[in-house]
């Protein structure tokens, strides 16, 4: 089996997937630990859930191994790469969980919140964040994910892009093939072709 060939960068591997709810957080942390289950790894899974269902931070834990199960909640200042759906969510996770050498993957289209709607609060720019994140990193790679997920035809898709992206950083053995035997065992047709495409285009963003 792939898994006994391939070496972990750390065993735990800690991935964060992060957003706000509505963006998908949580079927991206499913769709991300049912690949690499299939491929021999044993995964843990924690999430957390911000005050409101939609529009709240949401934040999985997902941590891969060769050896074991672990704690579903990665430990402060551990994560190994975190993917972000929404840029200010990246800089918060890794304020608490990134360290020097932590892998950063983020959309870059904003999730305003309330306050910065309602002109009481200030969103910081796209340069800012990338400063910020750059800072904060070892490597960065910003994704215009919702654009894409736009073209399209439907947003929800940024999570099946970012996934994309994260499979071609190449930190763990999985493939297209891998995201196609999950998607099948519950999408046909139309719905399981657009998810292609979308983890494809997440896939060649990381190329450019």
């Amino acid at each position: 089996m792939i898994v006994k060939k391939f070496k972990l960068p750390s065993d735990p591997y800690n991935i964060i997937i992060t957003g706000v709810g509505g963006q998908g957080n949580v079927m991206a942390s499913r769709v991300l630990s049912n690949m690499l289950v299939n491929r021999g790894f044993m995964i843990t899974i924690g999430e957390t859930f911000g005050a409101s269902q939609r529009g709240g931070a949401v934040m999985s834990h997902i941590r891969v191994s060769s050896k074991g199960t672990w704690s579903p909640q990665i430990p402060k200042g551990k994560a190994d790469v975190i993917i972000a759906l929404e840029p200010i969510e990246a800089i918060r996770v890794l304020a608490a969980y990134g360290h020097p050498g932590v892998f950063v993957l983020a959309n870059t289209r904003p999730v305003y919140p309330v306050g910065v709607i309602t002109g009481e609060l200030n969103y910081p720019s796209r340069e800012e964040i990338k400063l910020s994140l750059q800072e904060l990193s070892a490597q960065l790679w910003l994704i215009d994910a919702t654009d894409q997920a736009i073209g399209l035809g439907n947003p929800i898709l940024t999570n099946i892009i970012m996934i994309g992206a994260f499979a071609k950083l190449g930190k763990l053995p999985i493939l297209l093939d891998d995201f196609i035997k999950v998607m099948e065992q519950t999408l046909t047709g139309d719905k399981l072709e657009i998810n292609l495409k979308a983890f494809t285009l997440g896939m060649e963003a990381l190329e450019t």
